[in-house]
């Protein structure tokens, strides 16, 4: 991993937002945690147009990227698909910033390396870009689906870079088919920490909980892009996105006293992301949950914990919650680039006790909704539909109760809405695989609560 001046490494800010009064005999603090880093040049997550730019143009911390492109038999139908996928890749190296290293990564049952190849990375600049979309035009479609080792691969070569970022974009149409669910989690559980990954379904014949599942593993973003036309756009968005990371493998470290018990450690916006049972002890009474890449952006977290019962007029220290950074030998003292405090204190003032911060009631809503969504799409799969109306029901309240609009969208594709106050809905009797498709991508995106 290479390292970082301190300069170099972009400003970020710790801000938590909390009620810290508990009644007698309370124990469960609700924080909300928001984590912005400044100063990376591009965008990444959400925007801050007043960040000034820690590089100039052209320049950056040293980034790796593979591409991974779908070329099983099923992206011959159509044959547009197959084009698509090419131009969309085009599009996305004509995005790499110079110098950047990066390799293209063809995929069926097995994986090649299709650009450079050998087992390198080539390093951006027009002749290389060039000579990749030379390649791009002869990949061709046939064979099966093993994406376990398509990222097998990516890793090896992302490894070879000595880099600061290393990232991946992943395509694909179809189902995992050619290798066990089984070898997909090892693939996964071997590469996650080692880089970040964006993974896309085009069209809808691939499975939603294997693309965001890849996401997910790998600290990306999932989406699904219905229409193989439009992959070039989202391509170049992807691409643009990672050229605008900054700094990778930040943590967020949670230290909590003796006899307070984590309950949870989320992501809750820009997406839901349960991050808990991703936690590696620091020490005794820390521990670091991972964050992946950042560029210019923001994002919010929910941290949960029990705190021991005391008495009226008692204050504690519930959790420390830093942002770090490793120190790139693996020998030094990790770097802390910012840090907030949780706090508890036990009132007899039942107004104070009992209100809820609204960051955490907003988030607390945000979480429930993605999980109903899910819930209420398995019920209506399983032929449950009493149980998907009430799901989808109570989803498309929570959507229109925190004003998360793109969702009540997603919403009324599915079901007919009645009363959105009161999240009375009906199924809809004919739904678009792509409508559904993209509601369950989609339903882990947030909306920020406004402060």
């Amino acid at each position: 991993m290479a390292n970082f001046s301190k300069s170099q490494v972009p400003q970020f800010s710790v801000e938590v937002y909390q009620n810290a009064f508990l009644p007698e005999g309370g124990r469960e603090v609700n924080a909300i945690v928001t984590v912005t880093s400044t100063g990376g040049g591009t965008t990444g997550g959400i925007p801050l147009a007043d960040a000034a730019p820690a590089y100039g143009a052209g320049q950056g911390p040293g980034a790796a990227v593979v591409l991974m492109v779908d070329c099983s038999g099923s992206m011959d139908y159509p044959p547009t698909k197959m084009r698509n996928a090419r131009d969309a890749t085009a599009a996305a190296i004509d995005t790499l910033r110079e110098g950047t290293q990066f390799a293209v990564v063809a995929g069926t049952h097995v994986a090649k390396d299709v650009y450079p190849g050998n087992g390198r990375l080539a390093i951006a600049d027009a002749q290389t870009k060039a000579q990749a979309k030379q390649a791009l035009r002869k990949l061709s479609a046939g064979g099966g689906t093993a994406i376990g080792t398509w990222l097998l691969l990516a890793d090896r070569l992302l490894n070879s870079a000595d880099v600061a970022i290393r990232h991946g974009i992943l395509l694909t149409d179809g189902r995992n088919e050619h290798e066990s669910p089984e070898d997909l989690r090892a693939a996964l559980d071997s590469c996650a920490g080692r880089f970040t990954c964006d993974a896309r379904g085009v069209g809808t014949d691939w499975e939603v909980k294997e693309v965001t599942g890849v996401a997910a593993a790998l600290l990306g973003t999932a989406d699904i892009v219905a229409d193989p036309s439009g992959l070039a756009a989202d391509f170049t968005r992807m691409m643009e996105n990672a050229m605008g990371k900054e700094v990778a493998d930040v943590s967020l470290r949670l230290w909590t006293p003796v006899g307070v018990e984590i309950r949870f450690v989320k992501q809750v916006a820009p997406t839901v992301a349960d991050l808990t049972a991703r936690r590696t002890e620091a020490n005794a009474r820390a521990g670091d949950y991972p964050t992946g890449s950042w560029g210019d952006e923001s994002r919010d977290y929910h941290v949960c914990v029990l705190v021991p019962e005391a008495g009226i007029g008692q204050e504690m220290l519930a959790a420390r919650v830093s942002l770090i950074l490793p120190d790139p030998s693996g020998a030094g003292t990790p770097q802390t680039l910012s840090q907030g405090l949780v706090r508890a204190v036990w009132t007899d003032d039942m107004v104070a006790s009992t209100s809820i911060n609204p960051q955490v009631a907003h988030y607390t809503g945000q979480a429930e909704l993605a999980q109903v969504i899910q819930q209420g799409l398995d019920a209506r799969k399983s032929g449950d539909f009493d149980g998907a109306t009430a799901k989808l029901g109570r989803a498309v309240q929570l959507a229109s109760a925190s004003g998360n609009q793109d969702t009540a969208k997603l919403l009324s594709k599915v079901v007919d809405v009645v009363d959105a106050a009161t999240g009375t809905v009906r199924l809809k009797a004919k739904v678009a695989e792509a409508d559904e498709m993209t509601l369950e991508t989609r339903s882990t995106k947030t909306v920020r609560v406004k402060k």
